[in-house]
């Protein structure tokens, strides 16, 4: 039986029940007759339509786009309004490129960055070659293109300044140098295998400031890029205690969510000339040059060892 059933019958057995004693309790008064009272809450139950039932909600395209969109990301080591300017270009001639959806996303903190990273939340990733090799090793990454000039690191120290023979020499001596998990940072700390016997990092940001923070005898020594190094240092004021192999650069990965398919064509747009355009930003501020170069996984292998020591990812 249903409910508006159930109500008219209870209504009527109310009212064969208590319609004597209701009018006689009501007689000589203006009030409704108790009988009348009792037809009209059962005309309003037979004749109240019924609440119509919440129209179907359809999610907006727009909506449905986004969540299905490719995560695009790189480290926050510019401010938002900078990273838009050098990322979401890319995005954009990504998203032609494939015919899908490439969302750039700031991750705002270092800490969000690699929480995120390690989860798998983000699809295509441009950063240094540690991270990449790392990804490629346990997040199925694959490599994609890469700025063409190789790394090389140098530790430095003033020229008239203490001197070192090694850089093993120099534990306990203040660095000036980016904070982990840069990578010149971590080939630094990869040379100090004793726990009690490690380099003092004073974070600086920027290569000029780490040259000229031990030029100006700030800190004993610093790590800088060669490259950057022979830029600054015109005149021979610093002393060059350990240099790196040369390694490969910063590069672009992209995820198991994004087919080979799609990989494929990712890769050989960022290095084509139409990509000249929408990386003209990104490429100026890493000094890549012309374009982007293909890169391979096997270029990259080893590299994730530097992040051993990094909390989180072993």
């Amino acid at each position: 039986m249903s409910i508006k059933c159930a109500s008219i019958v209870s209504l009527v057995l109310l009212s064969n029940t208590f319609a004597p004693s209701l009018a006689a309790d009501s007689a000589g008064t203006q009030s409704t007759p108790p009988m009348q009272a009792i037809a009209a809450a059962i005309r309003k139950v037979v004749f109240t339509p019924a609440t119509p039932a919440p129209a179907k909600t359809t999610i907006p395209e727009q909506i449905v786009e986004e969540q299905d969109a490719l995560i695009f990301t790189a480290p926050p080591r510019e401010t938002l309004e900078v990273a838009k300017e050098n990322y979401q270009p890319v995005a954009a001639y990504l998203s032609q490129v494939i015919g899908k959806k490439v969302r750039y996303k700031y991750p705002g903190t270092w800490g969000v960055y690699r929480t995120e990273m390690l989860k798998g939340s983000y699809d295509i990733i441009f950063d240094g070659p540690h991270f990449n090799s790392y990804r490629m090793e346990k997040l199925s990454h694959n490599i994609l293109v890469k700025i063409p000039e190789r790394h090389e690191f140098a530790v430095i120290v003033k020229k008239d300044g203490k001197p070192f023979q090694n850089v093993r020499q120099m534990a306990g001596h203040t660095f000036c140098t980016h904070a982990p998990p840069n990578l010149g940072t971590l080939v630094l700390l990869s040379q100090f295998d004793n726990p009690s016997r490690q380099p003092v990092i004073i974070n600086t940001k920027g290569w000029d400031k780490i040259y000229e923070g031990v030029v100006a005898g700030k800190c004993t020594g610093g790590v800088l890029p060669v490259l950057n190094l022979k830029k600054y240092d015109r005149t021979g004021q610093t002393h060059i205690v350990f240099k790196t192999p040369a390694m490969p650069n910063q590069a672009f990965s992209a995820g198991p969510r994004v087919s080979l398919e799609d990989q494929a064509k990712i890769a050989q747009a960022l290095a084509s000339a139409d990509a000249t355009g929408p990386t003209e930003k990104l490429r100026a501020a890493y000094k890549v040059g012309d374009s982007f170069a293909l890169a391979n996984n096997q270029e990259y292998n080893g590299l994730a060892e530097y992040l051993r020591n990094e909390w989180g990812y072993y």
